[in-house]
């Protein structure tokens, strides 16, 4: 698999989980929010927010900005578009185009034989 398709793996893993889902969510409505807001707003430990906040972060979809004692999550600029053309470039139509006159191959019919003990086989 290509850096390209692991990278757009990743992030598909990353927003495969529900809160995490969610997460992103709130982080791109507030534009900014502290890693403290976002305990607050889930029913899940804070280790289990952090552990969270960090695969959005290495994913490419969050940043973090060190503030105090604080971290300060943003959506990264650009990165739910990047990841939309991924899929589009991935899924999309193909680029090459199909040969001209050139068929499917037919899958080939079953036969029987009869084998040297009396009983037929399908071939």
């Amino acid at each position: 698999m290509d850096r390209t398709s692991q990278r757009a793996v990743r992030v598909a893993k990353a927003l495969a989980d529900p809160t995490r889902y969610e997460i992103l969510r709130r982080v791109a409505a507030a534009g900014e929010i502290c890693c403290r807001d976002v305990v607050s707003l889930f029913p899940v430990s804070q280790a289990t927010v952090s552990h969270h906040l960090k695969i959005l972060v290495d994913a490419g979809l969050l940043s973090g900005r060190r503030a105090g004692q604080f971290t300060y999550f943003s959506l990264k600029p650009g990165a739910l578009e990047a990841h939309a053309s991924l899929l589009s470039r991935a899924f999309g139509p193909s680029r090459k185009r199909p040969r001209e006159g050139r068929k499917h191959p037919t899958p080939r019919s079953r036969s029987t034989a009869v084998t040297t003990s009396g009983k037929e086989r399908i071939q």
